[in-house]
């Protein structure tokens, strides 16, 4: 017996070492490495594979606001390291892979023996698409393709090649071998469903919705998968509702319906919600579509979707004009756990919208920066809404300087008893508002968390996080107030519970807060009508102040919100609340042109005569005349600024101030005026130094504080200014590059040219390289500047020589200066500051 076993024992190790042989192609090697490979290394890869898909899946959250992609795989934009991964499972499954092709490969003369092998490549190109290496898992696909042509894979492997392809953006390509591959007679079903919702995944990468929905409506069709089916069929709904074809959209829709518990859930759900939509929401229907979706919302299995059915809910009160539920279902849906973001940015979108509507434009401001939170900052979506949230910084700005100047008007114009009476009504509401807080004050429960058992940081010290009652002024305050509240004023003596006084603790409360408020002028309406302007002056610049604020929202609203209502109603109480000139003309034109936007002819034609007749010699006038020939005319604001520009960079301040003091008046409304206010800044800047620099920019800041030179005007203040405000010479002996400097008054202007020339023609003669400016100094003085001496005695020593030269006498008195000293001399004007101060020798 025991013989036996020994034989036996040996046998099998005799056949298990013969077995592993990869070079022999015996009938034995063939399935030992066959077996071992398919049941054993390729299996446990497969597993590794599934559980990766899975996973990706989990973690694959699907937008139903646009076509869901046919496979739920997210591509990940950023390169991945050396040595990282998606996924561990990915690499165990490829690792699988890679041993079963080297342990049991039987690779003899050129041709493959193990008919496992083809499978482990198959799962090698698998393992490396899902891990988003797409070269390499192409690489292996074509292996198969060249290698085992008769494999029963091939078809498998032709598809996943696609697959690839596609990934790699070769669509064309994959469209093109994809229709050859469903040419084939050999495909089985479930091979034909996948290449076909390939195929259609490729057309809608390449934009074509009405080729696409015929190749997944038959994936759909062929697929034994009830996950797939779902998908494909709602993706086809999904295109019919592209293309505008909405009884096919319902019946694939219907198709996701009637799978019901075979499908998941969501699918089940979304497709439900879709159905409803297509639903016409007449007074009939109504109640039908809002009992369909309170089913969803009530039906427990769909509580992990309550956040999408409440958006729905929010959205069809929203549709029918019912505000305040579709606000609350809004925010239903923010409340539900959810991790789906862009859902949440329409909520907060919408929120944002109809807040806006509502003239709560801060409210607005704070959900639009709420969406943006919740977008990619790469997405078009959030670029809209940036765009808008940064136009709605202006609503808010003007919108509050003109409900400022409104209630200031609208106090002002009140009669002393009216005055009287509109704030005796406000400050009751003030004092009964202090009585009840005094009576049920807001800090009990502030002071009750205070008797925890903490301490304080250490020991004698206070500590401002300590929780210790005595160290917290609220509760100590708190303490007192419920002492005299109980108690009353008692002295501190023995048994002084049981001592009486006169009057109880709440009487002495009541007396106190009374005292305080009397005595505050918070409380009296006197001090509020004390505020109110009565000059003249002082009413007709708030005046002007809301005119010029309701002209800039009618602007802002045409302009950026496309809301011409709006803007037609803010720029028609501009007209009627007798503006200023420069208001006047500009605001007409414009609601000229939104009531021809509107369509409203008769009120556009008699804006239009108005125009002409009243202001026939302005550009407004000759826009309306002539509109082409203005285009191209040098009088349009866009090309002043260019010619304004053009005097400022050859140093003519003086016109270019004078010009835009002008031109500001004659533009007033329009974009240009910012731009043109800034170029004055500059110009007066080089003109008058940093003070008038400083003066300009501040402004420009002020009064414009929401267009884009506004916020360069106070970026240069917050950011430059600081850096330049010194005024502070540096020792000649520190500098390393000099100037010579001859000053001229504006009268000798032609002598500063005939200069100039002279010095260019000395400096070629004498060998220096440097060159020679005209630079205004100030209104009344300007340099002839010779730039380029190492030192001051090179600078001291050249201005010598020309004195002295026979053929270029220069006689007109310099001074040398180093290079930082004249650009302080430049930004402060106080050359003779620096003259006195270094005791420069003048020539």
């Amino acid at each position: 017996m025991k013989l036996s076993i020994k034989v036996i024992a040996i046998l099998f190790l005799l056949i298990s070492i013969t077995g592993c042989s990869r070079k022999k192609n015996t009938f034995l090697n063939r399935n030992w490495h066959a077996v071992t490979a398919e049941y054993n290394t390729l299996y446990n890869g497969n597993l590794a594979l599934d559980l990766g898909i899975k996973a990706l899946n989990e973690s694959y959250l699907d937008n139903y606001w646009g076509i869901l992609p046919v496979e739920r795989m997210a591509i990940k934009e950023e390169v991945l390291a050396p040595g990282e991964n998606i996924n561990p499972n990915f690499l165990v499954a490829e690792e699988k892979a890679v041993k079963a092709i080297q342990r049991h490969s039987m690779l003899i003369e050129g041709s493959e023996t193990n008919p496992q092998i083809d499978e482990a490549y198959l799962l090698l190109g698998k393992a490396r698409y899902y891990d988003q290496r797409f070269v390499p898992a192409l690489e292996a696909f074509n292996y198969i393709l060249h290698k085992y042509p008769l494999s029963n894979t091939i078809n498998e492997a032709r598809i996943w090649r696609e697959k690839t392809n596609m990934r790699l953006e070769f669509d064309q390509l994959a469209i093109k071998n994809l229709k050859k591959i469903l040419e084939s007679e050999r495909l089985d079903e479930d091979d034909r469903a996948e290449a076909s919702a390939i195929l259609a995944q490729a057309y809608l990468n390449i934009n074509a919705p009405d080729t696409a929905v015929a190749h997944i409506k038959r994936a759909a069709e062929l697929t034994g998968e009830k996950n797939k089916e779902g998908r494909y069929w709602y993706i086809t709904g999904q295109l019919y509702d592209v293309l505008g074809k909405r009884d096919s959209a319902s019946y694939a829709f219907d198709r996701v319906i009637d799978l019901n518990r075979k499908i998941p859930r969501i699918y089940l759900v979304n497709a439900m919600i879709r159905q409803i939509e297509y639903l016409n929401v007449t007074a009939k229907e109504k109640a039908l579509v809002l009992e369909q979706l309170n089913a969803l919302a009530e039906d427990r299995e769909n509580r992990p979707y309550l956040d999408k059915i409440y958006f729905q809910l929010a959205e069809f009160h929203y549709q029918q004009d019912s505000s305040e539920l579709a606000i609350d279902y809004y925010n239903r849906s923010l409340r539900t756990p959810s991790n789906n973001t862009y859902l949440q940015s329409l909520d907060y979108q919408t929120l944002g919208n109809i807040n806006f509507d509502a003239a709560r434009y801060e409210v607005a401001g704070a959900y639009f920066d709420s969406t943006l939170s919740k977008l990619s900052e790469n997405s078009r979506e959030y670029r809209l809404i940036k765009r808008k949230r940064d136009n709605l910084d202006d609503v808010i700005y003007y919108e509050k300087m003109a409900q400022k100047a409104d209630s200031i008007l609208y106090l002002a114009s009140l009669s002393e008893e009216g005055q009287l009476e509109f704030f005796n009504e406000y400050t009751t509401k003030l004092r009964e508002q202090a009585k009840s807080e005094a009576e049920r004050p807001a800090q009990q429960q502030e002071a009750q968390n205070f008797f925890e058992n903490k301490r304080p940081a250490m020991p004698g010290i206070p500590n401002p996080g300590s929780s210790f009652y005595f160290y917290n002024p609220t509760a100590v305050a708190y303490g007192k107030q419920e002492f005299f509240r109980l108690w009353g004023d008692r002295e501190l003596a023995d048994n002084w519970r049981t001592r009486r006084i006169s009057g109880g603790g709440e009487d002495l409360v009541t007396e106190g807060v009374n005292e305080l408020i009397d005595n505050d002028p918070k409380f009296d309406p006197q001090s509020y009508i004390k505020t109110i302007p009565t000059d003249v002056a002082v009413l007709d610049s708030i005046k002007g102040d809301l005119n010029f604020a309701s002209y800039q929202l009618g602007l802002i609203y045409r302009e950026k919100f496309n809301e011409n209502e709006l803007a037609a109603e803010r720029l028609e109480f501009v007209i009627g609340n007798k503006p200023e000139e420069r208001l006047l003309l500009p605001a007409k034109y414009n609601l000229y042109k939104i009531y021809s936007d509107l369509g409203m002819t008769a009120r556009a034609q008699s804006l239009k005569n108005d125009i002409l007749v009243t202001y026939p010699d302005s550009r407004y006038a000759a826009i309306l005349s002539n509109p082409e020939s203005l285009l191209r005319d040098e009088n349009n604001p866009t090309a002043i600024y260019e010619q304004l520009y053009s005097s400022y960079e050859n140093q003519e301040y003086e016109n270019v101030i004078a010009e835009v003091d002008q031109l500001t008046g004659q533009f007033a409304g329009d974009e240009i005026v910012p731009k043109l206010e800034l170029l004055k800044a500059m110009a007066e800047g080089r003109l008058y130094g940093f003070e008038a620099y400083k003066a300009s920019l501040n402004y420009v800041a002020l009064n414009y504080p929401q267009s884009i030179e506004g916020k360069k005007a106070q970026e240069i203040i917050n950011q430059a200014l600081p850096a330049i405000a010194g005024s502070q010479f540096v020792p000649d002996t520190s500098g390393t590059s000099f100037k010579l400097i001859f000053p001229f008054g504006k009268e000798e202007q032609e002598g500063a040219i005939e200069l100039q020339e002279t010095l260019l023609s000395a400096m070629q003669e004498f060998g220096y390289s440097g060159k020679v400016s005209r630079d205004v100094y100030n209104k009344e003085q300007d340099f002839v500047v010779v730039h380029g001496f190492n030192s001051a005695a090179e600078a001291n020593t050249f201005a010598q020589r020309l004195k002295g030269d026979d053929k270029y006498p220069i006689d007109k008195k310099s001074f040398y200066i180093s290079t930082p000293n004249y650009r302080i001399v430049q930004i402060h004007k106080n050359i003779e500051t620096y003259l006195d101060s270094l005791n420069t020798p003048t020539q």
